[in-house]
């Protein structure tokens, strides 16, 4: 099973796509809508021992630690990690990644790194320096011999739709070896504006198309480019899926909140509707939450499975904006569906191999953006 934890909600950045559009989102009606827990801690209080006992029912535990910004407490990470018979991963916006002990570096299986492109586009969103920051602390960990897989983690925001070139720029850095990317839609009720995302969508939509194409261009060559989006939704057209969330939310990956309550979301901390047990269920009794009826119906939802837990049940944005975002998503199934009889027949001929495509599920990349 796959665990995030959040250590703290603090986070040493202002992103315009976070903590910018937070400060616009007084009243959004989701203390309406939704029962919050006014008590939890904004840091972890859980204690470590109680953590090191609730993933010892785990035959094959998977800790992701999360945040804010999880590397802010690297103190009680490491305390995690000294106590704790699990297997280590993190997000992290990458600012102090040269600050993690070597010994505890070494311990880390997986990292996503939010960066969101090129140095332009990283900067537009993340502040000034943040593009050569992160870049330098990757290349850092790479130098001590850490070999771990190391994600992007990109957020594409309205003002940057060209997907194809951001992604592009990533995997020829020679430093990430996979690439995600979120879109920064539906999450702010005071963000929806119609015209905006129509034509940010149009030419998403667009990028997205010569994105595919040149994925399989790459693979006519014998290279499988790991863009997570591009993995998951290929695996589920080809092997089948079971219609619930790629991202494992509510059913293969849960969260342990600052105070201890498990919830099915990581940035569901403090939502009661979304606990589904505490560090003294049994795994076997852990409450399972799927995405609304919204989605029901739709013939996409076996490869979707709903895109987004929050999202799903906030319906922040009205129907005509939720229905641009469906339409991106049903855009990018159709551009790898596309795609599946060439690249199935190229791994007939040997061109490429089915390994090229396998993926960890449930770590962090929710693989619909």
């Amino acid at each position: 099973m796959h665990w995030h934890i959040i250590l703290t909600e603090k986070c040493n950045l202002q992103c315009k796509y976070c903590y910018e559009k937070s400060m616009d989102e007084f009243d959004n009606g989701l203390d309406k809508k939704w029962n919050y827990d006014n008590s939890v801690p904004c840091s972890s209080e859980v204690d470590v021992s109680k953590i090191k006992e609730f993933l010892a029912k785990d035959d094959d535990p998977t800790l992701i630690f999360y945040g804010g910004e999880p590397l802010m407490k690297m103190d009680k990470m490491i305390e995690i990690m000294d106590s704790v018979d699990a297997r280590f991963c993190i997000q992290t916006n990458g600012i102090l990644l040269d600050k993690i002990p070597d010994e505890y570096l070494m311990k880390l299986s997986k990292m996503l790194v939010s960066i969101d492109g090129n140095k332009a586009v990283t900067e537009y969103n993340r502040g000034e320096g943040r593009y050569d920051n992160v870049i330098s602390n990757v290349r850092a960990i790479r130098e001590k011999g850490f070999d771990g897989e190391v994600v992007a983690r990109m957020t594409i925001s309205k003002e940057f739709p060209d997907i194809e070139n951001q992604v592009k720029h990533i995997l020829g850095l020679g430093l990430f070896n996979s690439v995600h990317f979120q879109l920064d839609a539906g999450f702010y009720k005071s963000d929806f504006n119609e015209s905006e995302f129509r034509n940010f969508a149009r030419e998403y939509n667009n990028s997205i198309s010569n994105l595919a194409d040149w994925w399989v261009d790459e693979m006519r060559e014998g290279r499988v480019g790991k863009i997570y989006p591009f993995l998951g939704i290929y695996d589920s057209l080809v092997n089948g899926s079971d219609g619930k969330l790629p991202c494992g939310s509510g059913h293969s990956n849960y969260t342990i909140t600052t105070s201890g309550k498990l919830s099915a979301c990581p940035i569901m901390n403090s939502v009661e509707d979304f606990y589904c047990g505490d560090l003294s269920t049994e795994i076997s009794e852990i409450k399972e939450i799927g995405c609304s009826g919204m989605c029901n119906g739709c013939s996409y939802k076996s490869v979707c499975g709903g895109r987004c837990l929050y999202s799903n049940y906030a319906e922040l944005w009205p129907k005509e904006g939720q229905d641009l975002i469906c339409d991106t998503i049903k855009h990018l199934i159709d551009s790898v569906r596309g795609k599946v009889v060439e690249i199935v027949g190229l791994v007939g001929e040997g061109v490429i191999k089915k390994e090229d495509f396998l993926y960890e599920k449930y770590f962090g990349p929710e693989i619909i953006p």
